[in-house]
């Protein structure tokens, strides 16, 4: 699966590469475009904010890539080892959020936006500016970024010497070459650069032109069909067993009487569609008396919700509660996450709190190919 997972983004990353033809990137000995870009620290930007390093790293990056992910440590290490040797790197996030759909978000818990850029810097405890270019993507343009990551290494007099790639490998711990550090050696050594360019590997730059996809997204799922099943105290263990799927299974057991179930049940949806590429399922459990099956059936139709579904029947309540988690106390919503082992690695009693469950769900799953 996770094999096929990787061609899947391959074809999303060539699917979407000619439309760098339109934004040529930079050629070696070029001056490094000026910019004017807010960061996370609600601050903004330029070239003179920089002008004492001796090199500078302009990195275009951004937080939902399962590239860019992988490279975020090795990042922060080549930051800490020349920043004492006058090197900069800022970091610009060159995606347009609203062109980015939910089956790419599928090694992420946050999409692209300015303020999950905040969340990702206090996560990952960023040293470095990180700066938004989604709204215009002028930067992106002029540098002419491809995908994320992609680095630039300017000299003093901020010509541009290096072009491409961080190192060889996005898999952690399997690179053998390490173009950026040795352009930079180079460069601080007054030293031409060896291999002053080099392809880059990564998920395209989410172009603003690129947003009509996310109404075919929302289309094709309206095409899906939502059954609802019945599920009686066998059924529930089963589904907490989770024996034989490898996969980790999200369990949302609900009621259409409930006002916070209702109310967080689209976020659970599109949970769904991020990550059901992966080794996840997402299943419903509706605790509704069985004479209302045909309004919570009306309700999932109404939520696209074409994940496996079922309602409550030939069991209690309480059976209900024992079957799922015997430490649950009864309140509706309720949420567990279940690893391939049968094991509840995650659990939440009242309205989800959606970005933590995501953020715990990736953490399982994985955020970058191994």
């Amino acid at each position: 699966m996770k094999n096929s997972l990787k061609f899947l983004y391959l074809f999303i990353f060539l699917a979407h590469f000619s439309k760098a033809d339109d934004y040529p990137t930079l050629t070696i000995g070029t001056k490094a475009p000026d910019f004017m870009l807010k960061g996370t620290d609600n601050k903004m930007y330029s070239l003179k904010n920089f002008a004492a390093a001796k090199v500078l790293i302009v990195y275009f990056t951004c937080n939902h890539c399962p590239t860019a992910q992988a490279y975020e440590d090795r990042i922060q290490k080549i930051v800490n080892s020349y920043k004492p040797k006058g090197v900069q790197l800022v970091a610009i996030m060159p995606n347009d959020d609203k062109a980015v759909r939910f089956d790419e978000l599928g090694y992420t818990d946050i999409s692209d936006s300015f303020e999950e850029m905040k969340m990702r810097v206090k996560d990952k405890k960023y040293t470095y500016p990180y700066l938004y270019d989604g709204a215009t993507q002028s930067t992106a343009k002029k540098y002419g970024a491809v995908a994320t990551p992609h680095a630039y290494v300017f000299d003093k007099a901020r010509n541009l010497q290096y072009v491409g790639r961080i190192d060889d490998n996005e898999h952690i711990g399997k690179e053998t070459t390490h173009e950026l550090t040795d352009a930079l050696d180079a460069l601080l050594a007054g030293k031409p650069v060896a291999v002053p360019s080099t392809k880059t590997f990564g998920c395209s730059v989410k172009w603003a032109s690129k947003s009509a996809t996310l109404i075919t997204e929302a289309q094709s799922w309206a095409k899906e069909p939502v059954e609802l099943e019945r599920a009686n105290l066998d059924k529930l263990k089963e589904l907490m067993e989770n024996k034989g799927t490898g996969k980790y299974r999200l369990l949302n057991v609900w009621a259409t009487w409930c006002g916070p179930c209702v109310a967080e049940f689209s976020s659970l949806v599109e949970t769904n569609h991020m990550y059901r590429r992966r080794d996840f399922e997402f299943v419903t459990l509706s605790a509704d008396d069985i004479k209302a099956e045909p309004k919570v059936l009306k309700f999932l139709k109404e939520k696209m919700s074409s994940s496996k579904n079922y309602i409550l029947t030939d069991a209690t309540k309480y059976q209900m509660i024992e079957a799922i988690d015997p430490s649950w106390q009864g309140a509706l919503p309720y949420t567990v996450l279940i690893s391939p082992e049968g094991k509840i690695v995650f659990k939440q009693m009242g309205m989800i709190d959606i970005l933590k469950l995501r953020k715990a769900t990736v953490e399982y799953i994985g955020r970058y190919f191994e």
